[in-house]
């Protein structure tokens, strides 16, 4: 994930969202896979900016905005949407996850908060702010035990927010990265996506092309071995199931997919998924036997104009 783009107007964005509903309702944008009517594409307003999607029990997927902080609800079975949560000035939407209990925990970017809204209303709920630095961007979330950690693409440090409604009013915990941890320049691709170790005991942190392991005890980082491939570069998005590792490289418009040994010690490149319909994917989220992504476009203008959308691939 990286900085915020120029925001398109709320005119743009909510006017986009009826096309887009339009659009799905109709011939023109869906397109279904072999064997089934779930659409593996679906659309997003114009000038949304994605860069999160999540995806709970339920086929329903939920992108975030860069331009101002809004949420986007998808049936997955129609690939029909819109609006749930409305953004505001100054706002962004940036890794998102869906918790069993409706909650959606969101990365803020450069604000350096946290937020949490309600996925049945909408409702923003509470704000965190994370830190005081003066040049943050909180970039990407997991879920994990009793908290949601949150990465800090400019600093060496994760932030752990208490998970559930009950725990709204708990104390944030700061993190901070040690041993093998290499903090990259600001503006390179930093700390971004993370997800749990298989054995529930730390955390995987995708950081400038390398893949770490880290213990949530006390935040000791190790370099995990790559074997098949030197890095992964412009790593973003992680999907962890078992010890299989899906790692999302944005810029090289491929998921690489990698083993990983029992201590996740070293990862093995076993395949690369790509897609002629990847335009810069960022994150994905897994549903049933597929993965869907949404398309950054990070190399086409970032203008209210310019139209986005997610897309599915098989597992």
């Amino acid at each position: 994930m990286t900085r915020n783009h120029p925001r398109p107007s709320r005119r743009t964005v909510l006017g986009g969202a009826v096309a887009a509903l339009a659009a799905a309702a109709g011939t023109g944008t869906a397109q279904a896979a072999p064997g089934t009517r779930w659409p593996t594409e679906f659309p997003l307003p114009d000038g949304w900016l994605p860069e999160g999607i999540t995806i709970g029990g339920r086929p329903y997927a939920y992108m975030g905005s860069r331009a101002d902080g809004a949420i986007y609800r998808t049936d997955l079975r129609t690939g029909r949407g819109g609006v749930l949560h409305e953004g505001a000035a100054g706002l962004a939407s940036i890794g998102l996850k869906l918790d069993g209990d409706g909650l959606l925990y969101v990365a803020g970017g450069a604000s350096g908060t946290a937020r949490i809204v309600d996925s049945r209303t909408g409702e923003l709920l509470t704000t965190y702010q994370l830190t005081r630095d003066s040049a943050p961007f909180i970039n990407d979330v997991v879920l994990h035990e009793d908290r949601a950690w949150f990465t800090d693409s400019r600093a060496a440090v994760l932030h752990g927010v208490p998970r559930g409604r009950r725990g709204r009013r708990g104390r944030v915990r700061a993190l901070p990265l040690t041993g093998e941890w290499v903090q990259a320049p600001a503006g390179t691709n930093s700390a971004n996506g993370l997800v749990a170790t298989p054995d529930g005991r730390g955390l995987i942190v995708v950081n400038a092309g390398q893949l770490y392991r880290v213990d949530l005890r006390t935040g000791h980082a190790a370099k995990v071995t790559l074997r098949g491939a030197a890095d992964v570069a412009g790593g973003d998005g992680l999907v962890r199931l078992g010890r299989t590792l899906y790692v999302v490289q944005n810029r090289l418009n491929k998921i690489t997919v990698w083993d990983l040994d029992r201590k996740v010690t070293t990862a093995t490149l076993t395949r690369t998924i790509t897609d002629p319909r990847f335009d810069v994917p960022t994150t994905a989220a897994r549903h049933g036997d597929r993965l869907y992504l949404v398309n950054a476009r990070f190399t086409s203008p970032q203008v209210p104009q310019t139209t986005f959308n997610a897309v599915a691939v098989s597992l």
